[in-house]
């Protein structure tokens, strides 16, 4: 499962740093009195038809490995729905907007019939609110067809962090999501990866991205920086620097090495755990889908960008949504399992992980 392991490197490296934590890394997004996690969750057959006719016993949903009490919570769709759009307008997204300008007609159908609040957030090198929260989607149609291109710059993750901290405004009886439109690739964000993951991983807030491939030239570790100054470690100890160490080793191999001591299970996770930020830095939007319990769709025109759409808007309604009370709530990141109980011929998508920190409620009222 993606992000497991890293999360767990942070969450317990962080723990061996003596250092105070820094303002960023003080941004909670669960607090760990709030009990109640929710479970997006998408089951389809093997030929991608959805299917919404399972009950509590058919999931099996574990927490940090721990199997726990899940509850199918009943009616979901007709809940309001407070939806943040987050478009590209910087870089490869400024070439793409002539492909946007559809997409407003196509989003009654994603957001149906229920009470909404639709805000619309374009982002460059920097994210800014072009239009705030309102349930007129007509507006919402002008502004994304009257967005213009922006600088060279692509900051997915900033933008995600921008929407998620619009969406914790909004009442706590709303669902909450953001519809993320951008290139695979982050262009200078400024958030480091721990700090963008934290904020993204908001257990009420599930992120569903349309997606074009960026250009091969520009696929380069782009997300690098964000490790650099977030590499956790006391100034002794075996996350030290060893001076007899060959000059080419990986400092996240060393932390790998040195959490084996403390928890021999990561070692044999070790690989999978570095091909995960791997893979967050070829595609981001793929990866905070699959950390939110979202959806990941790839376009490469207007026709196929509305076609997706379209998908989206027939999976929302048959989504479930499971709740459960976490049997151990420490703080930090946790990792969610989730599969069917003897159901072999279907398959089941959902959230993979959530953050539980001391300060700030998932959901106040839930």
């Amino acid at each position: 499962m993606k992000f497991v392991f890293l999360m767990a490197l942070l969450s317990v490296t962080s723990a061996l740093a003596q250092t105070p934590p820094s303002p960023a890394q003080q941004s909670p997004v669960l607090a760990v009195r709030t009990t109640l996690v929710l479970v997006p969750a998408l089951v389809r057959t093997k030929a991608g038809a959805p299917v919404f006719t399972l009950k509590d016993r058919d999931f099996v949903l574990t927490d940090d490995g721990i199997e726990q009490a899940a509850t199918v919570e009943e009616d979901t769709g007709s809940e309001p729905l407070a939806l943040v759009i987050a478009v590209q307008t910087g870089g490869a997204g400024g070439r793409h907007l002539d492909k946007y300008r559809n997409l407003g007609t196509l989003i009654e159908a994603v957001v149906g019939g229920v009470p909404r609040r639709v805000a619309v957030v374009e982002f460059d090198s920097v994210p800014r609110l072009a239009q705030g929260f309102t349930s007129d989607l007509n507006v919402v149609g002008e502004v994304l067809g009257g967005l213009e291109p922006g600088d060279r710059g692509g900051a997915i993750l900033d933008g995600l962090a921008f929407s998620v901290d619009l969406l914790r405004t909004q009442p706590a009886a709303y669902r909450r999501a953001v519809l993320l439109v951008s290139e695979t690739v982050d262009h200078g964000s400024q958030a480091r990866l721990d700090q963008a993951l934290h904020a993204v991983s908001d257990t009420n807030t599930a992120i569903y991205s349309l997606a074009f491939s960026s250009a091969k030239s520009m696929v380069k570790n782009q997300s690098a920086h964000m490790f650099e100054s977030s590499t956790p470690g006391p100034a002794g100890g075996c996350m030290a620097k060893d001076p007899n160490a060959d000059p080419g080793e990986n400092r996240w191999e060393q932390a790998y090495e040195c959490l084996s001591l403390l928890a021999p299970p990561l070692r044999a996770a070790k690989m999978a755990a570095i091909l995960a930020m791997d893979g967050f830095e070829r595609n981001v939007p793929q990866s905070v889908a699959e950390l939110t319990g979202g959806e990941y769709f790839k376009f490469t025109d207007a026709r196929s960008l509305d076609r997706e759409v379209v998908e989206l808007s027939h999976h929302l309604p048959n989504r479930y949504v499971l709740s459960f009370h976490p049997v151990a709530p420490h703080a930090g990141f946790h990792a969610v399992g989730l599969k069917l109980r003897d159901r072999p011929e279907l398959v089941v998508t959902g959230r993979n992980g959530y953050w539980a920190d001391s300060e700030r409620a998932l959901a106040p009222g839930r």
